[in-house]
């Protein structure tokens, strides 16, 4: 069973059942998730190839607000509920010179104040700035700054959990109205996630890792386990292992952003996470093309019986 943390949970669930009942049936859970929160495991597959999209994004957007002389102000939004682990990707376009000025995580509290004060002062002095921003930034109160602006959040998935969206265009509108400046909110939406042309070749081979290892292992008969990867370096080199945690140690639990790693300000990230995202993003796969455009597999669906 494949997904994030709510998938897990669930694997959790069917597997405990399945035990407490007696019946054999070997339950293992595969990391799957771009927010890269999934507890116990160094990093999750998928998320490798959505920050590879955003960083480069990050960077289009960058050039794109330079081509003209006029001032402008751009807002990005990022996905992230909870854990910050893709927004800071944004940082990998600033590790490389071309990306945005700020970055705020929800792993710390959105100062509206503060906020606008280095917008303002970014901008007088470079005539541009670009924000890259979490949909899960909350106030000191722990509200979603989405919700000041739209009802979307009042909403539920299936989960139980707030619709988010809507931040870009609400702090947009906000800081055009206090800046006067030409202003442009972007919500990336389900492009972060789905942009197969910008995966990452590490990624891939991870994927195929992890599902390897689940079979491997629940065919030699371990169950009510998730395979996680764990981080090695070796003559100076990175190097991605498996291993296999208890479904319960995993269960419900959020992995964010280690503090130490935001900068003081918390409108950036420090060193450390260019240092522990950048060998994620490595390598372009070969994708097979038709006239040019994406060749994409179609397979029948068939009903087990």
């Amino acid at each position: 069973y494949n997904g994030g943390n709510d998938s897990m949970d669930t694997c959790n669930k069917i597997s405990k059942f399945m035990l407490k009942n007696g019946y054999e049936c070997r339950v293992m859970g595969i990391p799957k998730t771009i927010d890269n929160d999934l507890a116990g495991t160094d990093h999750c597959p998928g998320y490798a190839s959505a920050a590879k999209y955003i960083a480069t994004s990050l960077m289009e957007i960058y050039h794109d607000a330079r081509v003209y002389d006029t001032g402008m102000i751009t807002v990005v939004e990022i996905m992230g509920r909870n854990a910050g682990w893709l927004t800071a990707s944004a940082a990998l376009a600033s590790y490389k010179g071309n990306g945005p000025d700020l970055i705020y995580l929800p792993e710390v509290d959105f100062d509206f104040d503060a906020f606008m004060a280095k917008v303002q002062d970014i901008y007088d002095k470079n005539g541009k700035c670009i924000v890259a921003v979490s949909e899960g930034i909350k106030d000191k109160n722990g509200k979603y700054i989405s919700e000041y602006g739209a009802d979307l959040a009042n909403s539920k998935d299936s989960f139980g959990h707030a619709q988010l969206g809507g931040l870009a265009a609400l702090l947009a509108s906000i800081v055009k109205e206090k800046t006067g400046a030409k202003v442009r909110g972007i919500e990336l939406s389900l492009l972060q996630r789905c942009g197969a042309h910008l995966a990452s070749e590490t990624d891939i081979e991870e994927a195929v890792m992890a599902g390897r290892a689940a079979v491997e292992n629940a065919v030699a008969g371990i169950t009510d386990k998730m395979v996680a990867f764990e981080r090695e370096t070796v003559d100076g080199h990175y190097v991605c292992k498996t291993k296999l945690l208890p479904l319960t140690e995993v269960a419900n639990f959020e992995k964010k952003i280690p503090i130490e790693w935001i900068n003081d300000s918390h409108n950036g990230v420090k060193q450390e996470f260019i240092d522990y995202v950048l060998p994620l993003i490595q390598g372009e796969p070969k994708l097979p093309k038709e006239d040019s455009l994406p060749r994409f597999a179609k397979l029948k669906k068939v009903l087990a019986k």
